[in-house]
């Protein structure tokens, strides 16, 4: 029986996360190809013996890519994603979905005209943990759920310029509201559906940037659940807190990141994959062959970009 063709990958954007993770999870998984890679820097696509181009529109044209992963800063989202699919291209792009709302309901539109998948890359929906405790949830084990609670802390430094395009608003949109925040209120939504009504704070209390260091934020959605997600880039005591409250127990995920899960018949270790963007790209791959939305798309990402948007115009 003859194989159907490789996917095969332009990456844009070669940072931190791109080299630990994108690329590591493309070249692993068995029906992806690397076919290219955008950099302002040559020299870093090298050691993968593609193609590279410094020019994002010329390496659409020239690149015989059937997909795109966008890890650009987050000014370069919404443009690169939609000239991708323009071009006929799949796309897989990092989070957060665009610098607003506004935006990203664009990405969205010009995947439903071009008929091409977009995904957005919040990976911790693939997290075997988290399928354990949706399913604990829908098998009553807390009873019903009524209360969500999430806090992701830790100190940033931005004197040594390493990411400082973070806390550029014009390039990030924002601080933890849009750096961290984010994964914790797209699992929530992940978990307990559409959101209805939001409230937040953002301040800056400690770190001298033009964005906000800290975040809280209270989302109430339409079955009634709420969920209260604190985000701060000011605490030189790291967190990384998830808990889900029901009127009969407790689940919690604390650490999120570890393979911890507490719930009221006892304690699970389940870890997630060694590279925690593969399922990600694996997922993203079977919905292009599949013809589906992946787990994470476009669609999914415009609720978490609502909920981002209310606080911001708050």
């Amino acid at each position: 029986m003859t194989q159907p063709p490789k996917i095969r990958w332009l990456v844009a954007g070669i940072g931190d996360i791109t080299t630990k993770r994108v690329l590591p999870a493309i070249l692993a998984e068995p029906r992806s190809s690397l076919a290219g890679i955008v950099t302002r820097d040559p020299a870093k696509a090298e050691p993968y013996s593609v193609a590279a181009w410094t020019d994002y529109a010329r390496a659409l044209a020239e690149c015989p890519a059937d997909a795109v992963y966008v890890a650009t800063p987050v000014f370069l989202h919404a443009p690169q994603t939609i000239a991708a699919l323009r071009a006929g291209k799949h796309v897989l792009c990092e989070k957060p979905m665009a610098l607003r709302y506004g935006e990203a309901v664009s990405m969205e539109q010009a995947a439903h005209e071009t008929g091409r998948t977009l995904g957005i890359a919040y990976y911790r929906r693939t997290y075997p943990k988290v399928a354990r405790a949706r399913q604990l949830m829908d098998a009553g084990a807390i009873g019903r759920p009524v209360s969500a609670e999430a806090a992701a802390h830790g100190w940033s430094d931005f004197t040594d310029g390493f990411r400082a395009w973070i806390a550029d608003p014009k390039q990030s949109g924002g601080g933890p509201l849009r750096d961290v925040a984010c994964h914790r209120i797209d699992l929530m939504n992940f978990l307990f559906g559409k959101p209805a009504r939001v409230t937040g704070q953002l301040s800056t209390l400690v770190q001298r940037i033009p964005v906000e260091d800290n975040a809280t934020l209270l989302i109430e959605y339409e079955n009634g659940v709420r969920g209260v997600v604190d985000v701060r880039w000011h605490s030189h005591v790291p967190r990384d807190e998830f808990r889900i409250r029901g009127t009969e127990g407790e689940l919690d995920l604390t650490p999120l990141n570890d393979p911890q899960l507490v719930h009221p018949q006892g304690t699970e270790q389940i870890p997630a994959h060694a590279n925690i963007h593969f399922p990600c790209v694996e997922d993203f791959v079977s919905a292009v062959r599949e013809g589906r939305a992946p787990l994470s798309s476009g669609l999914t990402g415009l609720a978490t970009e609502w909920v981002m948007d209310q606080v911001a115009q708050a």
